[in-house]
Order: structure tokens, then C-alpha cells, then sequence
């Protein structure tokens, strides 16, 4: 079997690498691709990818190459974990939207659109040269925002499924609260990438017990915390919502927090030098400590689970994952892209049901796959007014000044990365 990571370079890698070397037996990778761009940071990953695997007596075959084509020729499954602009464009997108009073983040808001526009073209071209070089393989999306380029990818008739780590990470906290396997934990989740809410924890599989209330009256104060809202809220609504829902259930609060601090594209561009410093060291040869703060915990077993899934036969049985809804939440689009447990097998995904959504969560998803179908047309045909009218359907912007100066903040921070401007 041979795998490709496209953005082999980036400073998660080795998250990856670690879980391709533990969880040999799921998935057994005989040769693994990092194509990447960026020669200097490819050599020090790709060193200390290949000691990991000789450390934990992984028998297969690291490649790295500057060479796209080259690298997807013959693949199997294709990973995306690219950042179109990199680390100075994410500071761009936390930055210039608090001038106008709105979230700066790079997932979602303005800043979450402009990542798209950059990302959706060079995505779209990386996956026609992975189709002619094997139309058979596997795009697994974890760029973000991974909505929106998961639906790029589908409408173009990509083999495509997108991959987040909030699930898992839920999954192996409410575990470790309740004094269970991870395995054991199934979870009702249901929302669109980075706006869902957890509104079961079941013991065993879809039809077991629902214990999210005695896990909220046992650990709420925990689980609040964590996502940093109050355990009123929590207590009220019932559910878990992901910790982005704190930009939209908390916005102003968070405005004035972002604008009094340095911005999270700071931290990790410093906690990038720290490790690529650390990567050279030639006697390193397992993941150091740093990159658990760097984020994307547990993506190295969600990645595996599905790869394994959809090309061994093997895997969990159910997983969270990036797909067309086709009827499963009825009052979206069959084309809309959603966040929700489903069987996945060497066919793909197939959401299991989902029972009928509070419209306290419904309206917003709504509100929000409005936004994300103008996103994508912005994406894909450019232009100012196709900018401004995703920014006006967007939530976390929604008046007509705002999202004119956004559209004019966007393009002056992302023109080098839009043929159209």
C-alpha cells in the first residue's frame, strides 16, 4: 500500500508518522509519500519520519519529494494537510477581521473565507493530478476549512472525504472522564465542519446508553472548561457544542480577547521554529512533547482509522467524517457537506440516521451551508461581489458594512493568492 502526504513538510507530520509506525497492524503502509514544496522543512521532517519508523521497527519505505507528480503516481490514498500562504497568511486572517469589530480566526468569519479562496484553486489542481495519475485513489481533506473543500472536492467527482480532530478529541475525553475505552465511546455527532454538537455520548455503539446526562452532572465543570464557555450554558442547552461554537455563542467576548493578545499564528509560528529545530537533531526519533501543544491531537488515529477503512478493510466500524448529506439532515441540500458519524467501507462513507435537530442548531447549520455555497462559488469564479455576498450571509458578519470593508480588507491581504484580483 502506498500513501501520500501532500504538505509532507509541515510540522504535524510527525504526529502522523508516529501513528502510521504504532498502528502498523490497522493500516500496513509499505511505502509513504511527503511531497512538499518547501525543500528545507521536507529534509528535516522526512529525517525524522524515517527514525521514528526504525524505532518502533516499522518495515516500510519513507520517500520524500518536491515532485507532485511524482509523488501521487501509483498512491493509493492521498492526505491534503497544505496551508496555502502559510503561517504569515494565518496571521493575516486573525488579524485584519478584528479591525471591524468581527472574529479573527482562520476556520471561519472572514478569515475562514479568505483561507478558502486561497485553498479551493490549488486543492482542485493537486486532486485532477492525483485522478490521472490513479483515478481509484482516495482524498482524504484535512486542510481546512475542510467543509468547504471536502464539497469542492465531491462536486468535481473526487474519491474525497474530509477529516477532522474535534470528534476524536471529544471522544477520548468524555472516555477518559467516564473511566472507559475510547473504543467504547460512540458518539451522536451532528453539525457541518467546525460548527457541531455532541448531542449523545453512547456506551458500546449507535444504540447504547445515552449517558451525556450523567456525564454533564459528573463532569460538567470539566467539560465547560474546556471549551471555555459557562457550565450554565452547557447545562441549558443540554448538548456539547465544539469549542468553535465559542466564537459564535460568545463573539463580542472573544473579539475584545483577541484584540488584547497575540495572535494564536504567532504562537504556532514560534512553536515551529522550536520544532523544526528540534527535528534536526539526528538523535531524535519519536515525537517530542512541543508538538502536542501545536494542535491536531489524535489526527494520527483518526487518519488511520479512515484510510484503513476505506482501503484494508479494516478500522472502526463507525466514524465522524467530512460528507455529502443526501437526505440525512433533511432540511439542508443533498449536496451540503456534513459533520456526522457514518459506516465507512471501501466504498466510502454512508451517514447513519440522525434523529430530527433541535432548531436551535438546525437554523444555524442552515444559516451557515447558505454561506458556505456562496464561500465556494467565490472560490471557484472569484470577484468582489461573490466575496462580499458570502461575507453578508455569514453569521459572524451579517451587516452590509461590515462585509463591505472585509471584501476590501480580503483582497488587499490575499491578492497574490487570487488569479481574479
Amino acid at each position: 500500500m502506498k500513501l501520500t502526504v501532500v504538505g509532507g513538510g509541515s510540522t504535524y507530520t510527525p504526529e502522523l508518522i508516529d501513528g502510521f509506525a504504532r498502528l502498523r497492524d490497522t493500516l500496513p503502509v509499505e511505502e509513504l509519500v511527503l511531497v512538499d514544496p518547501a525543500a528545507e522543512r521536507l529534509e528535516l521532517v522526512g529525517g525524522l519520519a524515517r527514525r521514528i519508523f526504525a524505532r518502533q521497527g516499522h518495515p516500510g519505505r519513507i520517500v520524500t519529494t518536491s515532485d507532485l507528480d511524482a509523488g501521487v503516481e501509483g498512491a493509493d490514498a492521498v492526505l491534503l494537510q497544505l496551508r496555502v500562504g502559510g503561517q504569515a497568511a494565518r496571521e493575516q486572517d486573525e488579524t485584519w477581521p478584528l479591525e471591524c469589530g468581527c472574529v479573527g480566526q482562520e476556520t471561519t468569519g472572514a478569515g475562514g473565507l479568505a483561507k478558502a479562496l486561497r485553498t479551493v484553486p490549488v486543492v482542485l489542481d493537486i486532486a485532477e493530478r492525483v485522478r490521472r495519475a490513479n483515478p481509484d485513489a482516495w482524498i482524504i481533506d484535512f486542510t481546512n476549512p475542510v467543509g468547504i473543500v471536502t464539497r469542492a472536492l465531491l462536486q468535481a467527482g473526487h474519491k474525497a472525504v474530509g477529516l477532522c480532530n474535534v470528534a476524536i478529541g471529544f471522544q477520548r475525553k468524555f472516555a477518559g472522564l467516564l473511566g472507559v475505552s475510547p473504543a467504547d465511546v460512540h458518539l451522536d455527532h451532528v453539525g457541518l465542519n467546525h460548527l457541531t454538537w455532541e448531542t449523545g455520548v453512547r456506551l458500546g455503539g449507535p444504540t447504547g446508553e445515552n449517558v451525556l446526562p450523567r456525564l454533564l452532572a459528573e463532569h460538567g465543570d470539566t467539560v465547560a472548561a474546556d471549551l471555555r464557555l459557562p457550565l450554565s450554558l452547557v447545562e441549558r442547552l443540554g448538548v456539547v457544542p465544539s469549542y468553535y461554537l465559542r466564537y459564535f455563542y460568545a463573539h463580542d467576548e472573544v473579539v475584545r480577547e483577541l484584540r488584547t493578545k497575540p495572535s494564536r499564528a504567532a504562537e504556532v509560528a514560534e512553536m515551529e521554529r522550536r520544532l523544526l529545530t528540534m527535528y534536526g537533531d539526528p538523535a531524535l526519533d519519536e515525537k517530542p512533547e512541543l508538538l502536542a501543544k501545536r494542535g491536531g491531537a489524535y489526527y494520527s488515529e483518526a487518519a488511520v482509522d479512515l484510510a484503513a477503512a476505506l482501503l484494508a478493510g479494516g478500522g472502526s466500524p463507525y466514524q465522524v467524517v467530512n460528507t455529502y448529506n443526501r437526505g440525512t439532515l433533511p432540511f439542508l441540500p443533498d449536496d451540503a457537506v456534513i459533520e456526522v458519524q457514518a459506516a465507512v467501507g471501501a466504498k466510502g462513507p454512508a451517514p447513519l440516521p440522525v434523529p430530527a435537530v433541535d432548531p436551535l442548531y438546525a437554523g444555524l447549520m442552515a444559516n451557515v451551508t447558505a454561506y458556505e455555497d456562496l464561500a465556494l462559488d467565490a472560490a471557484l469564479r472569484g470577484g468582489r461581489e461573490r466575496v462580499f455576498r458570502a461575507l453578508l450571509a455569514h453569521p459572524l458578519v451579517g451587516q452590509y458594512d461590515r462585509a463591505d470593508a472585509l471584501t476590501d480588507q480580503l483582497i488587499a491581504h490575499n491578492r497574490e493568492h487570487l488569479a481574479w484580483a
